[in-house]
């Protein structure tokens, strides 16, 4: 059961969460005409008046350009403030996820994107771990990811998520936390909801954005942490066989943050995982706004 906040923007104003509601003939519940963000929050853990999101900017810039894919103009700017106006007003107290969404709002049957009515809306719900910050167990999904040439993956698109919930439930159901999907080529893409990484003698390696994957905004982030630590990164196809041997593997996500993979399918991984627990701790302390060379990532809200 989930904690709501309780207001929502929605119509253009801040409204009771309950109030924020859509008819059944709403066009973007039939056809997955949706695009939408999600973001962190924290309280400040030095300052009780204010809270914390991580990338606020960063993830306005994705909703704006998701949106452009069911032909929906609306600013990073707009979306921004919108947010924080939500936050002040909400002022939340524990963790939490905010949910920002543009969708086709018109009420009918026909399958388009023209000439029909879009509204923007936000809600947000109190969040702590997703998954079990002491790692979890995959399993190889026998859904396959989808291909760009087909569907707009640098979008984050609502129906692209019956896959990740198919793989997801296929997974939970034989006795696994979560599911990695392969690319129609056979390599490896993404799991459910979050990037993956490898580590290989001391390398971090990460499919690209060429094998199908959505352009994580915590991905980018680990990938510069990794970086600024002078650990090398690769960006390229991973093999299957390559998940089984590795010196690590992990997932991030917003939600997820970074969390480590233990086994995958019957084959069980180090546990020793260095690279991934000193991502996290600096991913947490970074979101803490404890680290001044990434202050820029960490946008501080009164309230």
């Amino acid at each position: 059961m989930y904690n709501f906040l309780p207001f929502a923007y929605f119509q253009d104003k801040i409204v009771p969460f309950q109030e924020a509601t859509i008819s059944i003939a709403t066009h973007a519940l039939h056809y997955g005409t949706l695009a939408f963000g999600g973001m962190r929050g924290i309280p400040d853990p030095q300052d009780p008046t204010q809270v914390l999101l991580f990338r606020l900017d960063r993830h306005c810039q994705r909703l704006s350009q998701s949106g452009k894919f069911i032909h929906y103009d609306i600013s990073a700017e707009k979306i921004k403030t919108a947010i924080i106006e939500f936050v002040k007003k909400n002022q939340p107290t524990t963790s939490f996820y905010i949910r920002p969404f543009v969708f086709t709002s018109d009420l009918g049957i026909a399958p388009r994107l023209h000439n029909i009515d879009k509204s923007f809306a936000i809600y947000g719900l109190e969040l702590g771990d997703y998954l079990s910050p002491e790692g979890v167990s995959c399993r190889i999904s026998s859904w396959c990811r989808q291909e760009d040439i087909s569907f707009p993956l640098r979008g984050k698109i609502s129906a692209a998520y019956i896959t990740s919930s198919l793989a997801k439930t296929e997974a939970v159901e034989s006795g696994f936390d979560e599911a990695i999907l392969m690319n129609s080529q056979g390599k490896v893409s993404e799991a459910s909801g979050m990037n993956i990484f490898i580590v290989r003698n001391g390398k971090i390696i990460t499919p690209g954005f060429e094998q199908d994957i959505l352009e994580g905004i915590t991905r980018d982030s680990v990938i510069k942490i990794a970086q600024d630590f002078g650990i090398p990164v690769v960006e390229r196809p991973v093999d299957k066989s390559e998940l089984l041997i590795a010196d690590e593997v992990f997932l991030c996500g917003t939600a997820a943050k970074v969390v480590p993979v233990n086994r995958i399918e019957n084959y069980y991984l180090p546990e020793h995982r260095p690279i991934a627990e000193k991502l996290r701790e600096k991913l947490t302390a970074i979101t803490e706004n404890r680290d001044p060379d990434y202050r820029d990532w960490v946008y501080p809200i009164s309230i």
